[in-house]
C-alpha cells in the first residue's frame, strides 16, 4: 500500500526530531550546533533559505549560519528583518510571508525562538518551500511545530554548551587559584620554616628537601605546636604528588566509630538513614593523607591501617568490595610510640611502617636562638594584618619573652604575638602587653618546680595541664591559648587528670 504523501512527511519529520535529538546531546560547540539546527531545518522543510543566529546574555549577536543568502550577508541585516525582529520581540515561533529577503525572492517564511527557560538564545528560520506537494511555496501548520520542536531542541543543547563551557572557564579559574593560593602557603610555611639559623631546624629543612620526591612514609615527631602538621604540607607541596589532594586528619578527635568511617569511608544502609560516603583514603587517590595523633589511633584501627600500608587496599565500614588506593600516608605524633609499643598500645609492625623516614622537630626552648627572628615574622605578619606594619617589641619584652619556656612552642609563640599586636595601644610592645601565663624560667635552665620527685615526662605533662588549669580557674580558651594546643585537647587532658589521683598532691584543679 502508498504511504500518503502528508504521512511520509511527518513520519520524516518525527525521525528527524528523533535523530537531531541524539546529535545534539553530546557536548559540542556552539557554533556546530546551530549550523546543525540549520542544515536539518532547510532539509527537512525543503527550504530554499535557512539561518541560525545566536545572542550572548546581553542580547547581542554571537554567531550567524545561513545557507541560499549572498555570501557574506551580515547577521545584524538578518536581525534586522520584520520576521526575526518580531519573533526576538513575542518570543512565539511565526509564520508569514514576504515578498523579498534580504534581496532574495521571498515567500513563506517560519521562525522559531531559541528559549531555554526564560533566556532567549537566538533565532532559527527558513524562507522559500519547494513545491513538492504543498500548495505551491507554502508551509502548513506542521511544519512550523516541528521548527518549534526543533527550536527547542537545539536551545537546549546550546544551554547545555554554554553552561559547560562557563564550567569549565570556573573550573580552571579555581584550578588557577588553588595553585596560587597552595604556592602562596607553601612559601609562607617554608619561610616560616626556614626563619633562624638553629642547626636543629637546618637539619628538619635538609631531611625535607632531601624526602620530598621520594615515595615514603614519613613519621613526623615533636611537640604540641611545632608544626608536624606545617612540615606534612611542605612535604606533600614539594612532592610529585603535589597536584593531587592533601587530606590531613586528627586521629584524637573522633571516637573509633567516627575514625574508622572517616579514614575508610562507609556504605549506605550500615545505620538508619545512613548514606554512602567516601573516606579519607580514597578522596585522597593519587596524593597524600596526613594522620595527625597517630599514636591515639585504637589497636583494632591499627590492624587495618597496617593492611592499608600493605596491600594498598581499603573496604567501607559495611562493605564487602576492596577498593585500591593509591596514596601516600604522613604521620605524626607527640606520643612516645616505643613505650607504647612495650606497653602493647601500638602495633610495632605499623611503627615500622610508618617510620621509613622520621623527622624530628625541636621544641622552642632548644633552638632559643631562632625566636628573635619568628618574633620579627609574626609581628610583620600580624601587624600588615591589623594594618600596623610599623609595629615592633620593646627590648624588655623580649627579653622577657626569651626567658619563657613555650611548653606551646611556636603555635604558642605566634598567639602570643597575635594578640599583642591586636591589643597594643603603642607602636611598641611592652612587656605588659605580653600575657605569658604564669610560668618562668630561671638563669640556670629549669622551670618552677612543681614537685620534689623524678616524674615521669606524662605525669610531668599532666602536672603542667593542671597548673595551667588552675591559673586560668578552668577557662578552657584561655589554657588552650597558653598550652598553644585546640580546646578538645585541652578537654582531652583534663579527663586524663581527673584519673590521674597524684596530680592533687602538686596543685589543686577544682
Amino acid at each position: 500500500m502508498l504511504v500518503p504523501f502528508e504521512l511520509r512527511r511527518k513520519l520524516l519529520q518525527l525521525e528527524a526530531l528523533y535523530d537531531i535529538g541524539r546529535a545534539l546531546s553530546s557536548l559540542r560547540p556552539e557554533g556546530d550546533l546551530l549550523e546543525e539546527l540549520m542544515q536539518r531545518a532547510v532539509a527537512v522543510l525543503d527550504a530554499t533559505i535557512g539561518f541560525a543566529v545566536s545572542l550572548d546574555a546581553e542580547s547581542q549577536l554571537q554567531h550567524l549560519y545561513a545557507l541560499g543568502l549572498r555570501e557574506g550577508e551580515s547577521a545584524e541585516r538578518v536581525m534586522a528583518t520584520e520576521p526575526v525582529r518580531r519573533v526576538l520581540a513575542m518570543r512565539t515561533p511565526l509564520s508569514t510571508t514576504v515578498s523579498e529577503f534580504l534581496g532574495e525572492p521571498g515567500g513563506a517564511v517560519l521562525v522559531a525562538p531559541l528559549l531555554a527557560g526564560d533566556v532567549l538564545l537566538g533565532a532559527v528560520g527558513v524562507v522559500g518551500k519547494e513545491e513538492r506537494g504543498a500548495a505551491p511555496g507554502s508551509f502548513v501548520e506542521d511544519d512550523l511545530r516541528f521548527l518549534a520542536s526543533l527550536a527547542t531542541i537545539g536551545a537546549a543543547a546550546i544551554d547545555n554548551s554554554r553552561n559547560f563551557a562557563r564550567l569549565n572557564r570556573m573550573r580552571e579559574s579555581l584550578e588557577s587559584e588553588n595553585r596560587s593560593l597552595r604556592e602562596r602557603m607553601l612559601r609562607e610555611f617554608s619561610d616560616r620554616l626556614m626563619i633562624g639559623d638553629s642547626p636543629q631546624m637546618q637539619r628538619v629543612i635538609d631531611l625535607v628537601a632531601r624526602v620530598a620526591d621520594s615515595h615514603a612514609n614519613v613519621l613526623i615527631r615533636g611537640e604540641s605546636g611545632t608544626g608536624k602538621e606545617m612540615i606534612a604540607r611542605l612535604v606533600h607541596g614539594n612532592s610529585p604528588r603535589r597536584e593531587k589532594p592533601f587530606i590531613a586528619l586528627n586521629c584524637a578527635a573522633l571516637p573509633e566509630t567516627l575514625l574508622e568511617s572517616e579514614l575508610f569511608g562507609i556504605e549506605r544502609g550500615v545505620a538508619t538513614g545512613v548514606e554512602a560516603r567516601p573516606g579519607k583514603f580514597e578522596l585522597a587517590q593519587g596524593g597524600t593523607v596526613f594522620l595527625d595523633e597517630i599514636g591515639d589511633i585504637p589497636l583494632t584501627l591499627q590492624a587495618k591501617l597496617l593492611r592499608v600500608l600493605q596491600e594498598r587496599e581499603i573496604e567501607k565500614l559495611g562493605g564487602r568490595k576492596k577498593i585500591k588506593v593509591d596514596v601516600r600516608i604522613l604521620a605524626a605524633t607527640h606520643r612516645p610510640l616505643e613505650t607504647m609499643i612495650e606497653r602493647g598500645e601500638f602495633r610495632q609492625d605499623l611503627y615500622y611502617r610508618l617510620k621509613v623516614v622520621e623527622i624530628k622537630l625541636p621544641p622552642l626552648r632548644e633552638r632559643r636562638q631562632d625566636i628573635p627572628k619568628l618574633v620579627r615574622y609574626f609581628l610583620d605578619k600580624y601587624g600588615r594584618r591589623e594594618g600596623r606594619p610599623d609595629i615592633r617589641l620593646a627590648p624588655e619584652a623580649l627579653d622577657k619573652i626569651l626567658t619563657y619556656p613555650f611548653p606551646g612552642n611556636v603555635r604558642e609563640l605566634e598567639n602570643l604575638i597575635e594578640g599583642a599586636v591586636a591589643l597594643a595601644v603603642d607602636p611598641v610592645i611592652g612587656s605588659a602587653d605580653l600575657h605569658l601565663g604564669s610560668l618562668t624560667e630561671a638563669s640556670g635552665g629549669t622551670v618552677d618546680r612543681l614537685g620534689t620527685d623524678l616524674p615521669t615526662l606524662r605525669e610531668l605533662e599532666l602536672r603542667y595541664v593542671a597548673k595551667v588549669l588552675t591559673e586560668t580557674k578552668g577557662n578552657m580558651s584561655h589554657a588552650s591559648r597558653i598550652l598553644g594546643v585546640d580546646r578538645k585537647t585541652v578537654y582531652r587532658l583534663r579527663d586524663a587528670l581527673s584519673q590521674n589521683s597524684t596530680i592533687g598532691e602538686f596543685v589543686d584543679i577544682n
